[in-house]
This record gives C-alpha cells, sequence and structure tokens, in this order.
C-alpha cells in the first residue's frame, strides 16, 4: 500500500497527486512512468513521473480526468492509500547533449515536460519551453518550468497568454527563436504530439514524443499498447515510450487509443443522468 500525501486540483479537469514510494523515487529518471489502480478491484492506469525527491522518498504525477478511474483517483485524500503503485516502468528519456532543444508540452504533459527540461539544462543544453493551452487559466507549474528552461513561450487558442494559436503555429515559434533548434520534445495528448511532429519534421528537426497509449501490466506481457513505428511493431510500455515522433504511425495510433472512448466516458455520463 502506498500512502498518499497531497491530492489536489491544479486546474479545471488536472489533478496532482503526490505519494510516498521512496523505492521509485530512489531510482527514477525523467520520461518514465508508474501504473497505478484506485482501489483494489480497479484498472491499472499509467501516468508519468512528474517530479520526485529522492530524500524525501516522494513521486508526484499530474493527472486528467478522464473516466471512472481518474475520478475515483479524485476523490482520496491525503492519508489513504493506493493499493498499487508499480514502478518505476519504461525507458528514462535520452537526456544528451544536443544544443538547443525545444521542449513542448500540453496538458498533462505540462507537468511531465518538467523533469525532462531540468535534466538537459542540467547536462548543458539550452532549453526553451513551449506550453500550450485553450487559455492561460489552464496553466500550472510556471515557476517550475522557468527554473528548468532559459526561456518559456506559452501559445494559447483564446490569445489571453502568449502566441493566439495552437500546436500549428510551432513553426512560427521555431523562426521566430534566436538560435536554431537541434530537437524537439513533445509531451501531452496523441493530437498535439502527432501536429508538432508534422509541423516539425518540415523543418527537418529530430523530434521525440511520449506515447499515450492503452496499457494493462506495463512489462509487455499483454501487448496491449503496441504502435507501429516506422517498419516494426513496438511496445510502448518496453521499447518506449519515446520515440521518433516522425516515425509513429499516428493514425494506427490513435484508432487503438479511440477504442474504448465510449467506456471511458460512461461514468460521466451516468453522473449527469443521476
Amino acid at each position: 500500500m502506498v500512502k498518499i500525501l497531497e491530492n489536489k486540483m491544479l486546474v479545471p479537469n488536472l489533478c496532482q497527486i503526490s505519494l510516498a514510494a521512496p523505492e521509485i523515487a530512489r531510482v527514477v529518471q525523467p520520461g518514465q512512468f508508474a501504473i497505478l489502480r484506485a482501489d483494489e478491484n480497479g484498472e491499472r492506469i499509467p501516468l508519468s513521473i512528474s517530479d520526485w525527491d529522492r530524500q524525501q522518498g516522494t513521486i508526484t504525477l499530474v493527472y486528467m480526468l478522464v473516466g471512472k478511474t481518474t475520478q475515483k483517483l479524485a476523490t482520496l485524500k491525503a492519508g489513504q492509500e493506493l493499493p498499487t503503485v508499480a514502478g518505476p516502468l519504461g525507458n528514462p528519456m535520452e537526456i544528451g547533449l544536443f544544443g538547443h532543444v525545444l521542449c513542448v508540452g500540453g496538458c498533462y504533459g505540462i507537468a511531465s515536460i518538467y523533469p525532462i527540461a531540468r535534466a538537459l539544462k542540467d547536462k548543458g543544453n539550452q532549453v526553451t519551453i513551449l506550453i500550450e493551452g485553450r487559455s492561460s487559466y489552464l496553466f500550472y507549474w510556471q515557476d517550475k518550468l522557468k527554473s528548468a528552461s532559459d526561456r518559456l513561450l506559452r501559445i494559447t487558442r483564446d490569445g489571453t497568454a502568449g502566441l493566439r494559436g495552437h500546436i500549428h503555429n510551432l513553426g512560427g515559434v521555431v523562426a521566430a527563436l534566436k538560435t536554431p533548434v537541434d530537437r524537439v520534445i513533445i509531451n501531452g495528448c496523441n493530437y498535439v504530439m502527432m501536429r508538432g511532429s508534422q509541423e516539425s519534421q518540415a523543418l527537418g528537426i529530430k523530434t521525440i514524443v511520449s506515447l499515450n497509449t492503452l496499457m494493462i501490466d506495463g512489462t509487455g506481457m499483454c501487448g496491449v499498447c503496441r504502435v507501429t513505428v516506422g517498419s516494426s511493431t513496438k511496445f510502448a510500455c518496453v521499447d518506449g515510450p519515446h520515440f521518433d515522433g516522425h516515425e509513429v504511425n499516428w493514425d494506427e495510433l490513435n484508432s487503438r487509443r479511440q477504442a474504448y472512448l465510449f467506456e471511458e466516458a460512461q461514468p460521466f455520463r451516468s453522473s449527469k443522468a443521476g
């Protein structure tokens, strides 16, 4: 059992949970994730580990309310316990000396890009972070992101912060930067990663994405998280979750990701009916 230290809403529909998990905190690396259950009879869901404190033995995860499990998770309070928190899982993000790295985060990816940007900056890279959202009130962790980068940029669809637009403006953002971008890393929903990869491919910039796939065990045994990358079939949990965004078969990934949209939304339909 893993004790909950804090569980709060950051912005509408996005929550932050901190857990006492010293075994995970001791060895986790940027880009890895954990699989947890909200109760003994619940499903297993993967969540990126967005921060940790090795000395205190804590990890922090940010999650979106999308279905029954995350709804249940959001009701839990500090002091309660989770029956399952397995991790760290997946491969760490490649952290090298690349030059100028543009780290893009949207939604829950705003949190998961943080430890990656921090590690890249510590490595000596010039790091620019770009966060995107429908409006400025959906941004969070901005002080943390500033501390992990050389500059923090924003795109909002309603123009309330930074550049008005969406991830489609990535080419314009790159063109406006004084230093050429050597690598792009994108975390967020599949649409943001797909469109961002399309934009960066036109610019010829290597792009790494952290895929959000259906997942059960997280150890490569179930095969649910399989994706096509280039001409090969990969398992996101053990071969990834980080892949070259220009080689991912996005049509296949999106089709598989939408397989249970009705079931995910059912708890919300039921609550409205009640």
